[in-house]
């Protein structure tokens, strides 16, 4: 909680992977705060950074959300939401004391709470018949792939995920193979 002037500013940090679990960790909040004068937040998602919002809640333009937002970016967050929950306590802050209010709270959350790393990493799925199981276990085994997703029917596949820079490993190791056919899922955490 961030106290200024009377105004108490309560942020929350939640790990967040669609814009479904953004609408249900805001709905918490709101159920958690329901007297709450404003609610403002920010949240961004995707490997890529580039799927975002900011909003202020009915506070002045841009002094809410986006300097809650301006915190995920310093911090090179994603997959998050930030919610600043305000109680009013009398006196107004001006939109300067606004922003740096929001800012400060979104900044304490972001402190608080435990960041998690995680590698990108460039998926895979491979779809073969079964009787070339043993090439494609030798070639998992040889390169230290993790394997997920198996399924071992009449035509079998694998999901497998390698570090970005080791996608060409993937395609060369089953070129000699027109049987294997690979299919490219994207990179992802």
């Amino acid at each position: 909680m961030y106290k200024v002037k009377g105004s108490k500013h309560f942020g929350y940090a939640r790990h967040v992977k669609s814009e479904e679990n953004i609408e249900a960790a805001l709905e918490d909040v709101k159920q958690e705060h329901h007297s709450a004068g404003h609610i403002a937040y920010a949240w961004r998602l995707g490997a890529e950074m580039d799927h975002y919002r900011a909003n202020d809640d009915g506070e002045p333009s841009n002094s809410a959300g986006k300097p809650i937002l301006g915190q995920i970016e310093k911090y090179e967050l994603t997959n998050v939401l930030i919610a600043v929950v305000r109680y009013f306590g009398g006196t107004k802050l001006g939109v300067g004391g606004l922003i740096d209010a929001y800012r400060t709270a979104a900044e304490l959350a972001i402190e608080d709470s435990n960041i998690v790393e995680r590698q990108l990493m460039a998926n895979f799925r491979l779809h073969f018949e079964y009787d070339r199981m043993s090439e494609v276990m030798l070639a998992l085994r040889t390169h230290n792939w993790v394997a997920s997703n198996q399924d071992f029917r009449v035509r079998c596949s694998i999901d497998i995920a390698v570090l970005p820079e080791k996608q060409e490993e993937v395609t060369h190791s089953f070129q000699a193979f027109s049987d294997i056919r690979i299919e490219n899922l994207g990179i992802y955490q």
